[in-house]
This record gives C-alpha cells, sequence and structure tokens, in this order.
C-alpha cells in the first residue's frame, strides 16, 4: 500500500507539471476570473498587519498570494513552496520587490517533512488542495505539526458543484470539487471562520476558512 501511495503522489507531481508548462503562461492573465475570495482570506488572518510573522504559502503558484500577504503583513517572512519548477519562477518575478521577505522553495509538500515543523504563524492554502489527490489530508496534517502552538491555518478553495457534468470538467483538470475539504477542516481545527460562496450563479461553489490550531 505505501509504495502504491508514494506511486500515486510521483504521478500526481509530474501530472501537475506537465498542466502548468501551458498554464503558467497564461496564469495570470486567466486566475482573476474564478480563482475568488483570496485577498479577502488573506486579510482575515487574526493578527495585527504589523506582527514579524512567519508565513508559508503551500502552493504557491505564480505568486499572485505572496504578493498580497508581503504587502499587508509588511514586517512578515514568507515563504511559498511548489511543486512545479515554472511557477516558482513566475513567483520569483512577481516577488522581486519583497525579496528579502519571501522565500521560494520548488519541492512537493507532504507529510513527515521536518522543513517548518513549529516555525509558521500561518499557513495557506489557496487554490491548491483540491488538486492534492490523494494527499490532501496529508497536507494538512502536516499543516498541524509546522504550525507554532495557536497558529492559524487559511484556506479558500473551490467546494461543491450541483452539475455532474462541471464536477467531471473540474476533474479532467486535476481539481475534485464535491465538498470534501470544509468538513474535515472544521473537524480539525478550531474555526474562527467558515462560509460557502457562490459563483456564476450557481455553477459552482467556493469556500473560506480560518482556523486555529488545536
Amino acid at each position: 500500500m505505501a509504495n502504491t501511495q508514494i506511486r500515486s503522489i510521483e504521478e500526481q507531481n509530474r501530472a501537475i507539471e506537465r498542466y502548468y508548462q501551458l498554464q503558467s503562461r497564461i496564469y495570470n492573465a486567466t486566475r482573476w476570473a474564478f480563482l475568488f475570495g483570496r485577498r479577502r482570506v488573506i486579510r482575515a488572518l487574526p493578527f495585527p498587519i504589523e506582527k514579524r510573522a512567519q508565513i508559508l504559502e503551500v502552493g504557491c503558484g505564480a505568486g499572485h498570494n505572496l504578493r498580497q500577504l508581503a504587502r499587508w503583513f509588511p514586517n512578515a517572512c514568507i515563504t511559498g513552496l511548489d511543486v512545479s519548477s515554472r511557477m516558482i519562477s513566475k513567483a520569483a518575478e512577481a516577488t522581486a520587490p519583497f525579496w528579502n521577505r519571501v522565500e521560494l522553495v520548488q519541492e512537493p509538500y507532504g507529510y513527515g517533512s521536518g522543513q517548518f515543523r513549529g516555525k509558521m504563524d500561518a499557513i495557506l492554502f489557496s487554490y491548491s488542495l483540491t488538486m492534492a489527490n490523494p494527499q490532501w489530508r496529508e497536507f494538512l496534517f502536516q499543516a498541524q505539526e509546522d504550525l507554532k502552538p495557536g497558529g492559524y491555518i487559511a484556506v479558500v478553495d473551490f467546494h461543491d458543484s450541483r452539475f455532474p457534468w462541471f464536477r467531471a470538467h473540474m476533474a479532467n483538470r486535476h481539481v475534485r470539487m464535491d465538498g470534501h475539504l470544509l468538513p474535515f477542516l472544521n473537524k480539525e481545527f478550531e474555526p474562527l471562520s467558515s462560509e460557502v460562496q457562490p459563483a456564476y450563479r450557481g455553477l459552482w461553489e467556493y469556500f473560506s476558512f480560518v482556523g486555529r490550531k488545536k
């Protein structure tokens, strides 16, 4: 079973790398149209903007959120992690003005890593957990390890759709959309805010969640 799981994770990482060979070229021009709630979840992090926080974003993509984090928390040290070399290159361009406070790491995120353990005041997952199949649980268990006592997790992501054809469409783009994340987050973390919002007149729903490490 363990070897099967490892192969599955490796296969997913290769699939995501292939997917972003094209998507990295059009990412910033297109994602604003459907990745809703990103700025709001960042500003919902419940610590003072002047705090010298350590913040990690898992699946940082082209660096949109890293740039927002650096602007909103001017004293924070921020780490962006992504499995795609192309997206890390894009993120480096986006965060160049904050080179002294933003570190970029190209590697997978998974349970058992000790790199960030107990160091983070906050961890952000922005439209990355629905692409982490089958290991999304491992990501969240590792986040619990990586947060400081009382640290915060912030998640914004796709939630669900009442249309089977749309869920299948998203699955073909490596996105699982069946409402599986929010109940788990509410169980494993102390919820501070949790909401579901419709997109495109109910074609799908997205959610945002901010919680505290128990």
